[in-house]
């Protein structure tokens, strides 16, 4: 049985280690399957990310590192092999697993759409912003969303 944090049943020391350890981490890779490395550069890369690293790690793996020009975390580039590959397109569970926050809408849309992408809704106009449903080229869901103005 995994053991569960209980705040009320441990010592201030150890939750003032728990906020050392914490401070300066952030989550900045996050593995992104793939049939195979070279589609999904082209794919980021008409999205203006950048490719940061592409390294022959022998075996035909590759360490891909792609990055997104205005920030947040970067995506490896994983090539899935063997029973990995039932995952390509379903990394969220059908569910939308990854967010883009867009300045323009309408223009973030149509490059999604130009790089491969498609639309399962038109834009919905929420409190929080402008935000529609896509699927990449493999088929993981996306949200666009361009922020309300505060």
């Amino acid at each position: 049985m995994a053991r569960v944090y209980d705040a009320g049943r441990v010592s201030p020391r150890f939750h003032a280690l728990l906020r050392v350890l914490a401070q300066g981490m952030r989550l900045n890779l996050i593995a992104f399957l793939v049939p195979d490395y070279d589609p999904a550069i082209a794919f980021f890369r008409a999205l203006d990310f950048s490719l940061v690293t592409d390294e022959d790690r022998g075996g035909g793996k590759r360490w891909v590192v792609m990055r997104p020009s205005d920030g947040g975390s970067d995506l490896l580039i994983a090539r899935a092999v063997d029973d990995q590959r039932a995952a390509i397109g379903q990394q969220a569970g059908g569910r939308v697993g990854f967010f883009l926050t867009s300045t323009d809408f309408a223009a973030d849309a149509a490059r999604l759409e130009a790089a491969g992408a498609v639309f399962e809704e038109a834009p919905r106009h929420e409190e929080y912003g402008i935000v529609a449903v896509f699927r990449d080229p493999w088929g993981n869901r996306w949200d666009l969303i361009q922020p309300a103005q505060a």
